[in-house]
């Protein structure tokens, strides 16, 4: 009979290629692209709103790693909706609803622009500083004496800005009240309240709670509120109370002999003393064992690595909040289940999206305009309107299309104007997967007494719909739109 861990990494291995890559959804307006989550910022009746989907990537190091793991996207998503219900009596989060399991509905906020770190053992980053000889952090001194692993006498408030890239830089309290004025103590004071409900969690189920970080936001009336993520494996160290209570004196014993400078240096001589945290921790270990070094190459991850790593975040899911992982909706293709259930929850109204591309907004901007206003008549959705010369910028629209091939989890219509010699329509068509319609400029046509051929005279296998009506292209794009619609 086959023990669960083995009935797990089975259902892990056979959706190895089953992941979501990118959660990018162009009909949901502004986007932008974090390690994991893509997060966006709607137009319309949603506009109160941010749509995060959380993709299978995985990050370390700063950097996002060519691996996916199958199940991780839902998982932080699902640990999320859990952890911010255990908290909310301490201060209001902003979750409003889960559509899909990769699919988290927040309120939009004011980000406060800072990570709100809290440390209850040195360990990680904090535990490397202090073995160079620093002891301080954040503004917060630190005794001497301390050892890796050893748990703080209380919390520790350790913030840092927020970068889009590169690495965060640690702040002190005092900074923060220099930019934050009265909010920043309130910030400390419900952070580590945060830490402390959740470090008793974890208590109850035979868990550890390290460390984590977390991020607030205010709404327009200045009111706080926890947004992003709380307590989850990618924001967050656990590791098991049995591990710890059977490592951690054998440690402290090994160091009082005085033959090692550190418990890093004791590492290395007893590696089985190393106490297996319930985070992504591991992964970090495995490319370091694999001989990773800041500024290299990052080895990839093996199947076997990529196993191991989802049925930790499964199994620190069910450790921590005592549900059991539904395999079963998770292993459905993500891609159409996660858009089929946004156009159930009213966030999308299609499947697909209308991407338009013009060749030259001072040449082409009116034309633009009538090809805007019959996609609002027909009520499609569409991404704004970008302009390259497919003759002067060829790189440019090729780059663009890709991309947007790539990233977009949506089935695409590209919609192309341009006038004289239209070039754009035809190196779209020929450099994408989806349907192409180009809508040439009809006022060029008369002005320079051009025929049409340019849009009409295609190589072999390079299908364009030439329409040059923009009523008419619209309601030929809604047509291929409604092909995909859920009823």
């Amino acid at each position: 009979m086959e023990s669960k861990e083995q009935t797990c990494k089975e259902r892990i291995r056979a959706n190895l290629r089953n992941t979501l890559d990118s959660g990018f959804i162009p009909a949901l307006g502004m986007h932008r692209v974090g390690k994991v989550r893509d997060v966006h910022f709607p137009a319309g009746q949603h506009k109160d709103k941010l749509i995060m989907v959380a993709s299978d990537r995985i990050s370390c190091f700063d950097r996002v790693l060519s691996r996916r793991v199958p199940f991780k996207g839902a998982i932080l998503n699902m640990f999320n909706e859990w952890a911010m219900l255990q908290t909310d009596d301490i201060v209001p989060n902003a979750m409003l609803k889960s559509p899909d399991p990769n699919v988290i509905i927040q309120r939009k906020m004011n980000n406060i622009g800072f990570e709100c770190v809290v440390r209850g053992y040195v360990w990680g980053s904090l535990a490397g500083d202090y073995e160079k000889g620093i002891r301080e952090k954040c503004g917060n001194s630190l005794p001497e004496g301390l050892l890796r692993y050893q748990k703080l006498g209380e919390p520790l408030f350790t913030p840092t800005t927020k970068a889009e890239k590169g690495h965060d830089e640690d702040i002190s309290i005092e900074q923060m009240r220099e930019k934050m004025k009265d909010l920043a103590d309130k910030i400390r004071d419900i952070s580590i309240a945060l830490f402390r409900r959740a470090e008793g969690l974890a208590a109850s189920r035979g868990l550890l709670f390290l460390d984590t970080k977390y991020e607030f936001g205010l709404d327009n009336d200045s009111r706080m509120f926890l947004i992003d993520e709380s307590n989850t494996p990618d924001s967050s160290r656990y590791c098991s109370m049995e591990e710890y209570d059977s490592k951690w004196p054998k440690i402290e014993e090994e160091m009082k002999s005085g033959k090692y400078k550190n418990v890093s240096e004791l590492m290395k001589a007893r590696p089985e003393l190393k106490i297996k945290e319930e985070s992504k921790q591991f992964v970090r270990d495995v490319l370091i064992e694999r001989g990773y070094k800041e500024g290299q190459p990052i080895p990839d991850l093996t199947d076997e690595d990529i196993v191991e790593t989802s049925l930790r975040y499964i199994d620190t899911y069910e450790k921590v909040t005592g549900k059991t992982f539904d395999f079963v909706e998770s292993e459905l293709l993500p891609k159409q289940r996660i858009l089929n259930n946004l156009i159930k929850g009213g966030y999308l109204k299609y499947s697909g999206c209308i991407v338009p591309i013009g060749a030259s907004e001072k040449a082409d901007g009116a034309h633009w305009q009538k090809i805007l206003e019959a996609l609002n008549s027909e009520g499609l959705p569409f991404t704004n309107v970008v302009y390259m010369s497919a003759h002067k910028q060829t790189q440019a629209v090729l780059d663009y299309v890709r991309k947007m091939d790539e990233d977009s989890i949506q089935p695409l219509i590209y919609l192309t104007f341009a006038g004289r010699s239209n070039g754009l329509g035809p190196v779209v068509a020929g450099n994408t997967k989806y349907p192409v319609i180009t809508c040439p400029i009809f006022s060029d046509i008369a002005a320079y007494n051009i025929d049409i051929h340019s849009s009409l005279r295609m190589p072999g296998k390079l299908p364009l719909a030439t329409i040059v009506d923009p009523g008419n292209a619209v309601l030929m794009a809604r047509r291929i739109l409604e092909m995909g619609k859920v009823e």
